[in-house]
């Protein structure tokens, strides 16, 4: 039933014309991990910190969800198990690790749901922003890379998460103490995920020529990086709190100029340092590293630098005032 939508959809878009298909790509660029990640980051340094640090927590968390679940269905993607069903256009290139559930959608359900379920927003902005998760579920399903149950439990699941996430940052307000608890929590889960990944048996089907179909290994690619971005921004959300409580009350120029600096370290480690680290690392290991050096940037060593810089700066001018 599920590849059968697909064709339906296929055919469709196949004979509706590129217009559709190139909006619904547009929609989910949107989902994808380097948009959500920077998104969350300028939030994050530059807008507004506590919220932020909502969407980084509830991100993290549903990295760890969606790699966990990943390696235990262990679903193939649908042009696998049926060769009738072709994705749009370079769709397979961000189609990686196994199908169930889509993390494009969860990742939407991040940063998009996880916004609209706070009461506080405008109600319009949360209808939109709702819009976006679905438009960006179903663009999977029409681009031929998920099927609706990867998107729906995608959804779901997404939505759970920050809903969880929410309640849980919310008891933390009245209960600061608290975030060595979640912290220890949430890296002993990370390092059970990490060993659960590396040592599960994984489907070994061979095609007619006995050739490996699907390499388990490597579709636990994306369980490792979860694994290292759900660690790394725990540790250093801690560090943040304990060592630099930088603020984002801050005029709107002095936002721009430390979200524009702040996205060039980001690139820089992302462009450079990360892809050092995997070649002289390799494997697991060198996925699960780079990650954590990434998010571990975001959520600590910017902040650190933007505490010390101002730090700095309110010393120098001082004497003067």
């Amino acid at each position: 039933m599920d590849i059968d939508i697909l064709l339906i959809l296929q055919a469709f878009r196949n004979g509706a014309g590129a217009i559709l298909a190139e909006f619904l790509s547009k929609m989910t660029f949107l989902g994808e991990l380097n948009t959500v990640l920077v998104l969350l980051a300028v939030i994050y340094w530059c807008l507004d910190k506590d919220f932020g640090t909502y969407l980084l927590m509830g991100w993290s968390g549903n990295r760890l969800v969606n790699g966990v679940l990943k390696v235990t269905f262990c679903a193939y993607r649908p042009w696998i198990r049926d060769a009738r069903v072709i994705p749009y256009g370079n769709m397979i290139e961000t189609a990686t690790g196994y199908s169930f559930p889509s993390g494009h959608t969860m990742n939407a359900a991040t940063i998009y749901g996880g916004t609209a379920v706070r009461r506080d927003m405008p109600h319009l902005l949360r209808v939109i922003l709702m819009l976006i998760v679905v438009l960006v579920a179903f663009s999977r399903m029409f681009l031929g890379v998920h099927t609706p149950q990867d998107v729906l439990v995608g959804a779901a699941a997404g939505m759970t998460v920050m809903y969880l996430t929410y309640r849980m940052m919310k008891y933390l307000r009245t209960h600061p103490e608290k975030d060595r608890l979640v912290v220890v929590t949430g890296v002993i889960l990370a390092a059970l995920t990490a060993f659960y990944a590396a040592f599960k048996s994984y489907p070994a089907d061979y095609d007619a020529a006995g050739r490996l179909i699907v390499d388990g290994a490597k579709m636990a690619n994306d369980t490792f990086k979860g694994v290292g971005w759900c660690s790394a921004f725990l540790i250093g959300w801690i560090l943040e709190r304990r060592y630099a409580g930088f603020s984002t009350d801050i005029p709107m120029l002095d936002r721009i100029t430390r979200g524009v600096i702040g996205l060039l370290g980001y690139y820089a480690v992302s462009l450079i340092l990360v892809p050092l680290v995997k070649s002289w690392t390799g494997g697991p290991a060198g996925t699960l590293l780079s990650c954590f050096i990434q998010m571990f940037f975001i959520s600590f060593l910017y902040p650190f630098f933007i505490h010390f810089v101002e730090k700095t700066d309110s010393s120098v001018r001082r004497p003067e005032d």
